[in-house]
């Protein structure tokens, strides 16, 4: 098990840095991201659709042309279109009445400001997503190199202790003990690095890269977070003017105001114009004469379409009332989370973690001399180890809470 388990530690690293590894700081993956994934431009195509369709209904109804000529006359044979035979020409427009094409760009123009907020709230969700691996990544790693650090200097005490038990100055139970924790702390290790591997293979998809990605962190991109300049009222607001899901929800209402506008103009029937000239068929030979024609709207008055379009408008409205209660919920219930991870930070960080680094300082040196138990060594090593996992995960966490800020207020809060 042991073998399997160091070939597999080897087989993780191997591929970790098998290729030139991208080490980037926050905002060089934040800029990469923008510029590289795949999802973003993809959804760039969308708006470029929507402005599309604006344009195609700008554009005014072609006019319909036609051709009448004689097949066939019993007494001149067929096809008989000479200056004595008969042919026929029309030409329509059809006009568009009670501004229904403009109605019709009004209502696409909001349907493109939807797609952009749309495109805005996914670069906001994946940007999210982005920063929190981020950061975890880094801490994980953090614990890495103090999980390498711990089983290269169990692995020497281990060989020594190896040499003592041979010599038979100490018992076989020891030297398994001691093992056992090396077992331990390597399959930890392991499982560590399994999260790493998943957290790579999304930041690779999310930054559209083949090469494996190196978190860059020093203390000024952890100082800057703090809700020193915020107060909640100032937040609230931010997020209903900020948010790009809930201007898709505004923006969905205003859609369905404007089709109710489209659909009443709808009722009102359009007028088809046009023009005719027929050589011999009419009352008398090169008849030139004018037309018009109407749907008259006895029956069909878009009834349907109007109360369908009057009830969609409550819907939206209704839709985007919950989403600005949810929105504000959302704000209320990421600051409460930001105090408690502070509070737990704050708790702990300095005094906690010199103590710890103080005391671990000395700890193999006092083991190998004899003046702790093998209990006393183990029993410290698994609880420093375990804390500093711990705090090393409670930094990630606060990060994380205080980028799950900026996402549910929709703004970059802490630059």
């Amino acid at each position: 098990m042991r073998i399997y388990l160091t070939g597999l530690l080897v087989l993780l690293t191997t591929a970790l840095h098998a290729q030139d590894t991208l080490r980037l700081s926050i905002r060089q993956a934040d800029s990469l991201f923008l510029q590289h994934n795949l999802e973003i431009l993809a959804e760039k195509y969308q708006i470029d659709i929507a402005k599309s369709v604006e344009i195609q209904d700008k554009l005014w109804n072609n006019p319909t042309f036609g051709v009448e000529i004689s097949a066939y006359n019993p007494s001149r044979g067929a096809l008989d279109v000479g200056r004595h035979g008969q042919k026929a020409f029309t030409i329509q427009q059809l006009i568009t009445r009670a501004g229904k094409r403009n109605k019709q760009v009004a209502l696409d123009v909001e349907s493109t400001r939807k797609t952009e907020f749309q495109f805005y709230n996914l670069i906001r969700t994946l940007k999210f997503e982005l920063r929190q691996i981020f950061f975890e990544s880094y801490y994980l790693e953090q614990t890495v190199a103090l999980y390498d650090n711990q089983i290269a200097t169990l692995t020497t005490t281990v060989s020594a202790f190896d040499k003592e038990y041979n010599r038979k100055n100490i018992s076989l139970k020891e030297v398994v003990r001691l093992k056992a924790l090396l077992f331990e702390l390597t399959n930890e290790r392991a499982n560590i690095l399994f999260e790493l591997q998943e957290n790579q293979r999304d930041l690779r998809t999310l930054l559209s890269t083949e090469q494996p990605v190196k978190s860059i962190v020093d203390s000024t991109e952890i100082q800057r977070y703090h809700l020193d300049r915020y107060n909640l009222a100032a937040l609230k607001e931010k997020a209903l003017q900020s948010r790009a899901d809930l201007k898709v929800a505004q923006s969905e209402t205003k859609q369905a105001e404007l089709n109710y506008t489209l659909q009443k103009a709808l009722a009102k029937p359009d007028v088809q114009v046009g023009a005719v000239y027929d050589q011999a068929s009419n009352y008398q030979n090169n008849y030139f004469g004018v037309n018009a024609s109407i749907d008259l709207p006895f029956f069909n008055r878009n009834q349907g379409n109007i109360r369908a379009a009057k009830s969609n408008i409550s819907y939206y409205k209704t839709a985007e009332n919950a989403k600005q209660n949810s929105v504000s919920n959302e704000v209320d219930a990421a600051v409460q989370k930001v105090g408690i991870a502070d509070k737990a930070f704050q708790s702990v960080e300095g005094q906690f973690t010199d103590q710890f680094q103080l005391l671990s300082n000395g700890i193999y040196d006092n083991f190998q001399k004899r003046n702790i138990t093998l209990l006393e060594f183990i029993d410290f090593i698994e609880t420093y180890n375990e804390s500093i996992k711990e705090y090393n995960r409670l930094q990630a966490d606060r990060i994380k809470v205080y980028e799950e800020l900026n996402y549910v207020v929709g703004e970059e809060l802490f630059n």
